[in-house]
């Protein structure tokens, strides 16, 4: 099969391009791949290329390339088509309309892979009727607001697939979405096998990671390893991530640590590529969301034999910890339970061993190699479907365009409305 992702940016740093180019390079162990970057700000992948995979842009941000777009009329003009419920509108223009809806006219694939709603809203309306249609989501239904739900709602009834990464998630889509005909399957993210060794149980550190925002709650963690230095001050806590612009939830952290007199016990390590080495330096790892989508750092930690202890947040952490096997799961925002949690593990280095081997054991399903052949048996399904078989055919999909064009114009008015609103603010 030839298949084609569409990713926003694959030149930046985060898990959803991380998790992409797992799966592609997968994929492209056994068919053609292409990966599409809509943006470029840089000559190299800072996560590195994906090998046996076609990497290409269609927005040059480059200021010193040839082909530099930054100053294209069109780039100064918000999007229509990319949803403005999706939280990377600002950065989508007319230029960005135009380039994805010319790259999709033109696709010769099979299968095309949305990696966000916004692009997933492109596909649904712009990739020719022939190609299997296929949305992921990489957050979950909830963490959407009301006007990207409302049009996901609308958008995604032209998908042939929606792929999230829980099956708590996919539950929310199928029984809070109208998506008549359109499989909803839940495929998690992908790890490969780390290139360090496994950890050592005896080693007296836990370890964190993640970027340093709010919504990771590492002033919980820090505040339960305050409890857990008071019983046992031979151990060390490493938190790995980058914070925001501002540097502000980095700041908090230094000054908590500070105060509760943790200099020489807690260390802000910044971010590390790649990350398995710094994981296998640990014997425990510690996730304190508030919320989680899937939970990469818990997978990563678990295939580097690290037993995770971690808050039972909605969505990820209960469908890849089994508690008091492979790791611990704790109430949220319980820095005495996630102290205790970490304390039951410190105490007992056979416990934490047999975790450990237990959480390597386990990770293992979400090795690459296995999340590739589930992508490669629903793709080789719907596309053997054909388009009538997947879709309902010309019929449905005349309906919907007709449908489309009345919500459109209703969706036109309100930008015409907000243009002329800029226009006289100016």
């Amino acid at each position: 099969m030839r298949m084609s992702f569409l990713l926003h940016n694959a030149y930046g740093i985060g898990g959803t391009i991380r998790t992409t180019f797992n799966l592609a390079q997968a994929l492209a162990e056994r068919h053609e791949v292409e990966i599409v970057s809509v943006f470029r700000h840089r000559d190299e992948p800072t996560m590195g290329a994906p090998s046996g995979v076609a990497l290409r842009h269609l927005v040059d941000l480059r200021k010193k390339s040839p082909g530099y777009d930054g100053d294209d009329p069109l780039a100064r003009r918000p999007a229509r088509v990319f949803p403005r419920g999706d939280g990377r509108h600002r950065q989508y223009s007319r230029l960005t309309d135009a380039r994805i809806a010319a790259h999709l006219a033109a696709l010769r694939a099979d299968v095309v892979i949305g990696t966000r709603p916004g692009l997933n809203v492109h596909i649904a309306r712009q990739a020719p009727r022939g190609v299997v249609r296929i949305g992921q989501e990489h957050l979950t239904l909830d963490s959407h607001g009301y006007r990207l739900r409302r049009e996901i709602g609308h958008r995604y009834t032209m998908l042939d697939a929606v792929t999230t990464v829980t099956e708590a998630d996919a539950r929310d889509y199928r029984e809070r979405l109208r998506l008549p005909g359109v499989r909803i399957e839940a495929l998690p993210n992908s790890v490969p096998e780390p290139a360090a060794g496994p950890a050592d149980p005896a080693a007296r550190c836990v370890v964190a990671a993640g970027r340093l925002t709010r919504v990771k709650r590492y002033d919980v963690l820090v505040e339960a390893f305050a409890k857990v230095v008071a019983v046992r001050p031979d151990w060390r806590l490493r938190i790995y991530g980058s914070g925001d612009a501002t540097g502000n939830e980095k700041d908090a952290l230094r000054e908590l640590i500070d105060r509760r007199g943790l200099a020489e016990h807690v260390f802000l390590m910044g971010t590390a590529q790649p990350m398995d080495r710094e994981w296998a330096k640990g014997s425990l790892a510690a996730v304190t969301s508030e919320r989680e989508s899937f939970g990469m750092s818990i997978v990563e930690a678990m295939r580097c034999g690290l037993p995770v202890v971690a808050t039972d947040c909605p969505l990820g952490p209960r469908e890849i910890i089994e508690d008091g096997v492979d790791g611990r799961l704790v109430p949220v925002g319980d820095s005495d339970a996630f102290a205790g949690a970490l304390l039951e593990l410190i105490e007992d280095e056979g416990l934490r061993s047999r975790a450990g081997r237990a959480a390597l054991a386990a990770s293992a399903r979400f090795d690459p190699a296995s999340i590739a052949r589930t992508h490669e048996e629903l793709c080789a399904e719907l596309v053997a479907a054909g388009a009538h078989g997947r879709s309902g055919g010309a019929v449905r999909e005349a309906v919907h365009r007709g449908r489309s064009a009345l919500y459109d114009a209703g969706y036109a008015l309100r930008y015409a409305v907000a243009d002329r609103l800029r226009g006289a603010r100016r």
